[in-house]
């Protein structure tokens, strides 16, 4: 008798351990599990001006895709022009499309109708594309003011790291300064108008990934 209840204990035990080691290495339907040391970072936003450009943008959207990245693109309205097909792309594909004016000049610069213009000129453009008018801005040069905020019914959307991609041109260098300084709800500043900025951009995805940070839209960042 006491032989029969030593096994059934014993035999109970073990399956316990059992439960017990394999709950570390198995989730639940539908989670994963995350490894030690890969804990999140916290969430990053890719943003990109002056696009779309016919050759860098696709290029650009094929690598984020293929790392399954969202980014926030802002566009130059005379861009739009025969790139239709690129920015279709980008709403398909869960970017943000933002307004970056028609011509990129310095909003501030103008009388408050040219301004007004710029911005509904682009608004149109993405409308008649995506079929919604966009809800966000990046005014070039950064530059606003209290009566285009009075006159614009749209949220702007500045920057706060930024590698001067534009004015580098070196993909190493521009990788270099933002993974030095890339922190939990930086809003990345590049341009999907220059090959060594695509480079850039896809190697920050990889570094960044790998140091347990999320890539979402720039909105996502803003609401909170």
């Amino acid at each position: 008798m006491w032989r029969r209840i030593a096994v059934w204990f014993w035999g109970i035990l073990a399956i316990l351990l059992t439960a017990e080691f394999c709950s570390g290495l198995l989730a639940p339907a539908g989670e994963i599990p995350v490894a030690a040391g890969t804990e999140s970072a916290g969430a990053v936003a890719l943003t990109f001006d002056d696009g779309p450009h016919p050759v860098c943008t696709p290029r650009l959207l094929d690598g984020l895709k293929e790392r399954g990245v969202r980014a926030s693109f802002f566009l130059i309205g005379q861009n739009i022009d025969g790139n239709e097909d690129i920015v279709r792309r980008m709403q398909a594909e869960g970017h943000l499309i933002g307004n970056h004016s028609q011509s990129h000049v310095q909003l501030t610069a103008e009388n408050i109708r040219e301004a007004r213009s710029q911005i509904a000129c682009v608004n149109g453009k993405i409308e008649a594309v995506t079929g919604s008018a966009p809800a966000y801005i990046r005014p070039p040069f950064g530059s606003w003011s209290e009566e285009l905020e009075s006159a614009v019914p749209m949220t702007v959307a500045l920057w706060n790291l930024d590698p001067l991609d534009w004015k580098l041109q070196d993909a190493p260098s521009v990788v270099r300064y933002v993974l030095d300084h890339a922190e939990n709800g930086s809003i990345i500043l590049l341009h999907d108008v220059y090959e060594t900025s695509v480079e850039a951009a896809l190697e920050i995805v990889d570094e960044l990934t790998a140091r347990g940070y999320e890539f979402v839209t720039v909105d996502e960042l803003l609401v909170e």
